[in-house]
């Protein structure tokens, strides 16, 4: 399927104070690509994200889990952040992921994330030492005190250790500047008692719920899938803006094959990600350790479901 290229963002710096999505409709977790030596691949980056904002895409999220973030240099993010503006310009807003398990440091990507030309910041819950809420929502504050950057903040208790509560949500919500969720909850009820009770925008970090969580109210999605197939999941999107739910749900159950061997194989996305790119000769490389690359047969599986998505 052929997607014609969006239009130029909304500005992330006006966005809070818009009814427009504040980082687009459509985003790609990025993978960060490697050379085969194990060095940040600067030109690739630059390559893939042209790819993707052509295919579609809104947004790019450099640096999140799909990203590597744990196992990339704080300078490499900066670097990479600068290399993908000079590929896009204004073509896509860039969201750097900056959360960690410090405030501190987050707070510095923060600022180093903004010098360097991103657009907003994606913060995740602080992981391993499962703080209460009340921390969790001063960290948060912080962060977002810290630049003049919109945050959408990432609530993924299942990697994190901490959920970030409806009700602290709710709190949080009334900052200016924090004005999305990434939510990957699995929490459909959770999240609908935000969207009833604020503004925030609510993206769909799990590939599988685009458009159930759009039929509720959400803004979009922030895939990794869409790494390999940003035309079939930005269709999703297409089709229900344009009433066509049928068309939606069909396109969301076509993409379902590919979605489960990338997202559910025991697998994390960024080695199935990279998997199928490098097959389909795109920028991508190999993995940091501790991941390890897939195996032929798990890359097999997922070039046959991409081909089959590609085709429908």
């Amino acid at each position: 399927m052929t997607t014609s290229a969006p239009s130029a963002p909304p500005s992330a710096s006006s966005s809070a104070s818009s009814s427009a999505p504040p980082f687009g409709r459509a985003l790609c977790a990025m993978v960060t690509p490697f050379t085969q030596a194990g060095a940040l691949d600067l030109d690739g980056a630059g390559r893939l994200a042209d790819r993707l904002v052509r295919a579609g895409c809104d947004g790019l999220v450099l640096s999140g889990t799909t990203g590597e973030s744990p196992t990339t240099t704080d300078a490499e993010k900066s670097a990479l952040v600068r290399a993908v503006r000079e590929a896009v310009g204004d073509r896509a807003v860039i969201v750097a992921g900056v959360g960690t398990a410090d405030t501190r440091h987050t707070v510095e990507l923060a600022l180093a994330a903004e010098k360097a030309g991103a657009d907003g910041l994606l913060v995740v819950t602080p992981y391993y030492s499962r703080p209460p809420q009340d921390a969790v929502e001063a960290h948060f504050r912080e962060i977002a005190d810290a630049t003049g950057l919109p945050l959408a903040l990432y609530d993924i208790p299942g990697r994190t250790g901490t959920r970030i509560e409806p009700d602290t949500l709710i709190r949080l919500a009334e900052h200016p500047r924090i004005v999305a969720v990434k939510d990957c909850a699995y929490d459909l009820l959770g999240t609908q008692k935000v969207l009833a009770r604020t503004e925030l925008a609510y993206y769909a970090g799990c590939d599988e719920q685009v458009l159930a969580l759009r039929a509720v109210g959400g803004t979009g999605y922030i895939s990794t899938v869409a790494n390999a197939a940003p035309g079939p999941f930005r269709a999703i999107l297409d089709a229900f803006e344009a009433g066509n739910t049928a068309e939606a749900a069909r396109r969301q159950q076509r993409a379902v094959p590919l979605t489960e061997l990338m997202m559910a194989s025991g697998l994390p996305g960024t080695v199935t990600a990279k998997a199928l790119l490098g097959r389909l000769g795109l920028p991508a490389g190999p993995v940091r350790p501790p991941l390890r690359p897939a195996g032929r047969e798990v890359t097999d599986g997922l070039l046959a479901a991409y081909e089959e998505l590609a085709a429908a």
